[in-house]
């Protein structure tokens, strides 16, 4: 009999925002599958998990991969790469009848490594079973942190990585909210495009939320050199 593949999302960061769903099949299963980059975060997806769950009699599979943009046609083929070695890795587990959890970071439908594995695995064997597990993302995370709604009633929200914005000022102008992920890179460049439309006063800045060292700034010019990192994003509220 062949194991089912798991995807669970563990939250932003705090331990206590795991799902009972999520708590209760990684203490059942008994193989992790981890991926890792130089600055995704990947161990603190697996340090949000052992404050939970015990993982001393648990296979920890490690997946290490670049990060550099997935569709980069440069960097195509080294994915590629990495990402069939993690399948097949994974696949001989399930084959075993071996249930396996992949474990990723807030939600796993939501700018998450783990549906590059999941076409992988469907194309070597289309009829595994894969129960995807949602967790809470950075992004309600960090409007809960900041007090924020995203949406009422018709209005529109927009959720975009920040450095791939090629028209920030058109994208602002024809939404009610904008959460821009991964802004850490470009937050100067989103600093003074927010202050040429004036929308500076009605944007957030949200840092490691819900986890350690956590910050929420409302005043942008605040936000110092220290306080940028690869988890945080900017809520703009019309």
């Amino acid at each position: 009999m062949t194991g089912t593949l798991y995807a669970i999302g563990v939250g932003p960061g705090d331990p206590e925002l795991l799902t009972l769903k999520a708590a209760r099949i990684l203490g059942n299963v008994s193989c992790l599958c981890v991926p890792k980059g130089r600055e995704e975060g990947s161990s603190l997806a697996l340090s949000i998990v052992n404050s939970v769950i015990q993982l001393d009699n648990k296979e920890i599979i490690e997946a290490h991969f670049p990060m550099k943009k997935t569709k980069d046609s440069e960097h195509g083929p080294e994915l590629d790469a990495k990402w069939n070695e993690t399948a097949e890795t994974v696949l001989k587990r399930l084959h075993k009848g071996i249930d396996v959890a992949f474990i990723t970071l807030g939600d796993p439908t939501v700018y998450s490594t783990f549906f590059y594995l999941y076409d992988k695995l469907l194309c070597l064997d289309p009829a595994l079973a894969i129960e995807i597990v949602p967790g809470v993302s950075s992004i309600n995370a960090s409007a809960s942190r900041a007090g924020i709604s995203l949406g009422l009633a018709n209005e529109k929200i927009a959720v975009i990585p920040a450095t791939y914005v090629k028209d920030l000022k058109k994208v602002l102008a024809d939404f009610d909210t904008l959460v821009l992920m991964k802004v850490h890179s470009v937050f100067h460049d989103v600093l003074a495009t927010l202050e040429e439309t004036g929308l500076l006063e009605k944007a957030t800045y949200v840092v490691r939320a819900c986890m350690e060292g956590e910050k929420v700034f409302t005043n942008l010019r605040e936000v110092k050199d220290e306080d940028l990192n690869y988890f945080s994003l900017v809520v703009v509220r019309k």
